[in-house]
């Protein structure tokens, strides 16, 4: 059987994400439903909430799922969730609960089905690009809500926002059902034509393809988790934060911030693929320090920026290092624990993000309300990233017995400490 060009499985991939991503416009759908419906923001708020912590769970199942039946039943599954979600949510007038289980919960299980998928089967296809492929691909769910937003602002205006979820549902299940038919793994072994790893990739990956429970033995794991986990807390306090940061720290109009968030905004697409590109000339750990670093420094400073052009800047720098860190860790796991269970153990990973997306906007929340200001809670995330520099400088390849698992021959699997 001929085997696809991967060009076009990355092609489909990234249309995917470019879908899924549109959930990150969530906040285009907040003033139409509170100012229709009467709901508070914090109520309708709730439902990306939902939505963001369900993918992180449903991402899991579907990469178990993935290696049961492949991923191209897993993907058209997901992306049919998904679309269906979001069209569902056209019913929820005056039903505050359905909006939670049709765009929260179903599509919210959609999304993490469908999310996995393109960055399980790239890392298999692009084993000489795999950071800055899997950069690409989740690049693609970044710049989701910039094509989102503007086009779903647009159909609230013209035909209300319970038409706009009917119509963009339907677009959504079109697409990533059909990217999802573009879904396949490489035959077994396939490598591409006159490409072996150097000595510095084989230095950082794995010599064999651990099993999820294998990969869960060892501490390696774990620290990939707290890495995803503590970059995303950061980020996502601002993102969730971003209006209100301009107006009170750079005195910006609501108007002229809302402008300003939109080109920040930008910064989580672009990094997904700078870092993921940057992590396969440097490594991954190394990226991970450069990415925590600068974070610490901008996060210090941010209670001192006065205006708004600046503060884009460092915003948009803040977002490329939270967007960077979702580029890079599917290649981290994909070097450490092998590509071919990458589905399942990357999957799980992305509990981490379920778990950053409430804790983060939270802390920051919180301590703006006790402190009335942001200045404490963004000197405790600079210190936070500070302290999180060490974990990348420490982490190393998983060891087997006291050898190097890169050490062992391909093929080679685990016999687990009794």
């Amino acid at each position: 059987m001929k085997t696809i060009n991967r060009w076009y499985v990355a092609l489909a991939g990234v249309l995917m994400q470019l879908a899924l991503g549109a959930v990150y416009a969530w906040s285009v759908f907040r003033a139409p439903l509170v100012k229709q419906f009467g709901w508070s923001i914090s109520e309708v708020t709730l439902t990306f909430t939902i939505s963001i912590f369900v993918l992180g769970i449903a991402a899991f199942f579907g990469g178990l799922w993935l290696n049961r039946r492949g991923p191209r039943v897993v993907a058209v599954t997901g992306g049919a969730l998904y679309g269906l979600g979001v069209f569902l949510a056209s019913f929820s007038a005056n039903k505050l609960w359905w909006l939670y289980l049709s765009y929260g919960l179903i599509g919210g299980i959609g999304l993490g089905f469908a999310y996995i998928v393109p960055v399980a089967v790239l890392v298999k296809w692009f084993p000489d690009r795999r950071g800055l492929i899997t950069g690409v691909a989740v690049g693609g769910f970044g710049a989701g809500a910039l094509i989102t937003a503007p086009l779903a602002t647009r159909l609230i205006q013209s035909v209300g926002v319970l038409h706009t979820f009917a119509y963009l549902g339907i677009a959504f299940l079109v697409v990533t059902v059909v990217g999802g038919l573009f879904m396949q793994n490489p035959p077994e072994g396939w490598r591409p034509d006159g490409w072996t790893p150097s000595s510095s990739q084989s230095s950082q990956r794995a010599g064999h393809d651990y099993t999820l429970g294998e990969a869960l033995k060892t501490w390696q794991w774990y620290a990939l988790w707290l890495l995803l986990f503590l970059n995303t807390c950061a980020g996502i306090s601002i993102i969730s934060q971003e209006a209100p940061l301009f107006q009170e720290l750079a005195a910006a109009t609501a108007t002229a911030a809302a402008g300003m968030v939109g080109v920040a905004s930008i910064g989580n697409a672009v990094g997904r693929v700078f870092w993921a590109w940057v992590s396969d000339l440097i490594t991954r750990r190394a990226t991970f320090v450069i990415m925590f670093a600068i974070q610490a420094i901008l996060f210090w400073f941010y209670p001192n920026i006065a205006t708004v052009s600046l503060m884009t800047i460092v915003t948009f720098v803040v977002l490329m290092c939270y967007g960077g860190g979702f580029g890079t860790m599917p290649a981290f796991a994909a070097d450490y624990f092998g590509s071919k269970n990458v589905g399942p153990i990357y999957g799980l990973m992305l509990t981490a993000w379920g778990f950053a997306s409430a804790f983060g906007p939270l802390l920051i929340a919180h301590m703006r309300e006790v402190n009335g200001s942001y200045h404490g809670a963004l000197h405790i995330i600079a210190g936070v990233m500070a302290v999180s520099i060490l974990l990348p400088i420490v982490i190393s390849p998983p060891k087997v017995r006291g050898v190097e698992s890169n050490d062992l021959p391909s093929g080679a699997s685990i016999v687990p400490r009794h």
